[in-house]
């Protein structure tokens, strides 16, 4: 038998120590909280990506009374940009919760399109996750998603 591990390599910064263009972003995934339909939930979620070019597109999460009918806000965000401005890669996407805690990490379904736009891409997403005093920042949405599965698992290349 051969044991492996997989770890995740990520910084936590305190918001004085995020770079401008970092704090504007940070800044439109809380603005986009006011956007959040979180009717049953009452889990708020907002998110913002920033594409090459600087521009910022923001999302928010959107529930449905029929629940599976909702969307996270990473992928509404996410969504919206590559519909919007197709061919422009995805730099980075911050995620903030109206919760006033720790950060939260995407689900499941969200690491999935983020691993597969950065491979369509061909680069990484860079992504910070706002907590209330703390971000988490974590270089690619790859090392969220170990041993995915991908096109490479569809005999696609």
């Amino acid at each position: 038998m051969k044991r492996q591990q997989i770890k995740v390599d990520y910084c936590v910064l305190e918001a004085d120590e995020l770079k401008a263009k970092e704090v504007e972003l940070v800044g439109a995934a809380k603005a986009a909280l006011s956007g959040s339909h979180a009717y049953y939930s009452g889990y708020r979620v907002g998110a913002a990506v920033r594409l090459r070019s600087g521009r910022i597109v923001k999302g928010s999460n959107q529930e449905n009374a029929s629940s599976p009918c909702g969307i996270c806000a990473e992928r509404t965000a996410l969504f919206y940009a590559q519909a919007e401005y197709p061919g422009e890669p995805i730099e980075a996407i911050a995620v903030a919760t109206a919760e006033d805690g720790e950060p939260v990490s995407p689900c499941g379904l969200c690491r999935q399109a983020l691993v597969e736009t950065e491979e369509r891409q061909g680069a990484a997403i860079k992504l910070f996750l706002v907590g209330r005093s703390s971000v988490y920042v974590i270089g690619s949405a790859a090392s969220l998603l170990p041993l995915g599965f991908g096109k490479k698992n569809l005999g696609q290349r």
